[in-house]
């Protein structure tokens, strides 16, 4: 070929490969924009909410649509509650695992189809873990199938008054349908404290065993924030980092659920700050918070969660034994007390110590009413617990809204 073809061809191929190459990318940034506009940011959304009287005390984008997540589960766990009240559900029950519901993208347990988790082993897999497998299970078993247990939680939703609230699956994995508020995820959560007080324990566990391992939870604001014991996180990338959570400090109960957070740690201190500001707000005297009914154990009461939080230990409810100050020294009947409040009078301390003793029946029996003056304040005290007593007696006060810690007679 002559040379000046041959320069002729080089440059007619140098052109078509630019005009190829400028083809290729002149539409990426239009892409990337174009894609960006496809992916949101999580939305930012609060509130807090008074548990006893179900006021608002603040809010931020509370009736913004955004993605529940893990707190999904929080509703799948109220329809379990709920089974096992009726009896349709044993805590002892073993459910069987499909597999749809092991064919769950983590977190979960791992479960292998054909092998079964019992009722309770699910709950706790739900509370601590999160499990995404273990949610299927329970909503296979109380739907049949995921969409009809689905269609089920939508519909509870309405009736408790989430009106805004759609669900789709029983975990919370991303679905763009599957919608809620931050507003009806308080709502949901009330219901559980007021509604299933013996079965919301649960929700303080931050760990279980589960074949030969302990499997530990996603909720570290619970183990550093005084007063809190519950309630679920939650997380994709649609709704950024969730906690509705719930905490209880001199016999106020508060809800605070935050939604749309950057990382588990600005969550965690906004809750935080949430129910600090709370806390510090005034009590008001127009609506005290409801007393929850007492707990019987019966002989079918075989969770742990129903052990520690009944208030009638298969007994009924005794008399209080007389107040007495305190003298000092370990009581006869063990060396720990629970305090449930500090007063400005004695009157009050000696009211407050009397009035627990009888809220607790079998709990308090063989222990004494006293009251302990300190900093200007009068604390009351229930006196002569055994370690283990005392800490079943604050869990019973906990669940039903009461504050109260137990400490050593020294």
């Amino acid at each position: 070929m002559h040379p000046l073809a041959r320069v002729s061809t080089l440059l007619l191929s140098l052109t078509v490969l630019t005009a190829l190459v400028a083809v290729l990318l002149t539409p990426l940034p239009a892409l990337a924009k174009r894609s960006a506009k496809k992916t949101p940011l999580p939305v930012a959304a609060e509130i807090l909410m008074d548990a006893g009287s179900g006021t608002v005390l603040q809010g931020r984008n509370a009736d913004t649509l955004t993605y529940p997540a893990s707190l999904t589960k929080m509703m799948t766990l109220m329809l379990t509650f709920e089974a096992l009240e009726r009896g349709t559900l044993r805590l002892d029950q073993s459910l069987v695992v499909s597999q749809h519901a092991a064919s769950m993208p983590p977190s979960r347990l791992w479960l292998a189809p054909g092998s079964t988790i019992t009722v309770e082993q699910a709950i706790l897999a739900l509370v601590t873990r999160s499990a995404n497998d273990v949610a299927v299970v329970l909503g296979e078993a109380l739907g049949g199938s995921e969409t009809a247990f689905a269609a089920k939680m939508t519909a509870r939703a309405r009736a408790i008054g989430m009106r805004r609230t759609v669900f789709r699956n029983a975990s919370g994995l991303p679905d763009r349908l599957q919608r809620t508020t931050a507003r009806d995820m308080a709502i949901l959560s009330r219901a559980l404290i007021r509604g299933h007080a013996r079965h919301y324990a649960y929700f303080q566990r931050r760990s279980f065993d589960w074949q030969g391992d302990t499997v530990y939870g996603h909720n570290r604001l619970m183990a550093r924030y005084p007063g809190m014991d519950g309630i679920k996180t939650g997380y994709i990338a649609a709704s950024g980092f969730n906690l509705a959570a719930s905490a209880v400090r001199d016999g106020r109960r508060l809800i605070a659920v935050v939604m749309g957070g950057h990382s588990a740690n600005s969550r965690d201190d906004r809750v935080a700050d949430l129910l600090d500001a709370g806390f510090k707000r005034p009590t008001s005297p127009a609506k005290p918070a409801p007393v929850q009914p007492d707990l019987l154990i019966t002989k079918n009461s075989a969770s742990i969660a129903q052990r520690s939080t009944a208030v009638s230990v298969g007994a009924p409810v005794v008399k209080p034994p007389p107040a007495a100050k305190s003298t000092g020294g370990p009581p006869i009947g063990g060396p720990w007390s629970i305090q449930v409040g500090a007063f400005a009078s004695h009157a009050a301390a000696q009211s407050s110590a009397r009035a627990t003793a009888k809220r607790l029946g079998a709990l308090a029996a063989g222990t004494s009413a006293a009251v302990v003056r300190s900093g200007g304040l009068y604390k009351a005290r229930l006196t002569g617990f055994a370690a283990t007593k005392a800490d079943a007696a604050c869990a019973a006060l906990k669940t039903a809204g009461k504050g109260c810690f137990a400490l050593q007679d020294r």
